[in-house]
């Protein structure tokens, strides 16, 4: 989902400049395609659409946990959303479930029939409303936003993102704890740092595809050699590769 969503922000770029107008500026009407630049604007532009929702709101949130006071604010725009018949479902990483403010946002929300799910991979922000225009990102730090409303290209995200709906897993309410919720999730994270080591992922990169810091990566690599007796970073990405192996505790 990543890798579409990146390409597609790289060919709305070109199609922008090929329209005629500077990179950024699509003229409005001709190719589906806006960029919004800075975070005030980006967030002005998606609750200015989500102020005229009347449908279904699908959103992706990526790099685990979200803050507190985000998930605040996402609740009380939620329950606007919500009191209107307006459907929401949303994909969150596998390491979400292990934070206490997001398990309490997932409990309030799904009172008001708001469905989630979470994935153990990286993918990167989406925002589909009613199926007529989706927000991703244009860049690594999400400073500038795409606004699309190109039916092709929001019907090819609505695709990818109906995909990684039908891989994701419920987020779980019961159990509450986090030490049951790793029994659930961590043979799905500990599978995917196996896979990126041996495709030779730097661990920023790592960290950032499963949505945890490069410290808990590290407490991740060091468990995973000690499970398979490798005493160095290149002796487990020997083993991993060796065997073909999909780790798992």
């Amino acid at each position: 989902m990543a890798e579409h969503l990146d390409e597609l922000a790289r060919l709305a770029e070109d199609h922008a400049a090929r329209a005629g107008g500077p990179v950024g500026e699509a003229p409005s009407g001709r190719s589906g395609i806006r960029y919004v630049h800075g975070l005030e604007a980006i967030g002005e532009a998606i609750d200015e659409m989500l102020g005229g929702a009347r449908r279904e709101i699908l959103t992706a949130q990526p790099d685990g946990p979200r803050p507190g006071a985000v998930l605040e604010d996402a609740l009380e725009s939620v329950r606007r959303l919500i009191a209107g018949d307006v459907a929401m479902r949303t994909l969150y990483q596998h390491t979400a479930r292990f934070d206490e403010a997001t398990k309490s946002y997932v409990r309030a929300v799904a009172e008001y029939g708001v469905k989630v799910r979470t994935l153990e991979e990286f993918f990167d922000r989406l925002i589909i409303i009613d199926a007529s225009v989706a927000f991703i990102s244009a860049n690594d730090d999400r400073t500038t936003a795409v606004a699309i409303t190109e039916p092709a290209v929001v019907r090819f995200l609505m695709g990818s993102f109906e995909r990684a709906w039908d891989r994701a897993s419920p987020f779980p309410f019961d159990p509450v704890h986090a030490a049951k919720a790793a029994d659930e999730v961590m043979p799905a994270i500990r599978e995917s740092i196996s896979r990126l080591l041996v495709e030779g992922y730097s661990d920023k990169r790592i960290a950032r595809r499963i949505g945890i810091s490069e410290r808990s990566l590290q407490a991740h690599i060091a468990a995973m050699k000690q499970e398979l007796g490798a005493h160095n970073r290149l002796q487990l990405g020997y083993l991993l590769g060796r065997n073909e192996t999909t780790y798992i505790v």
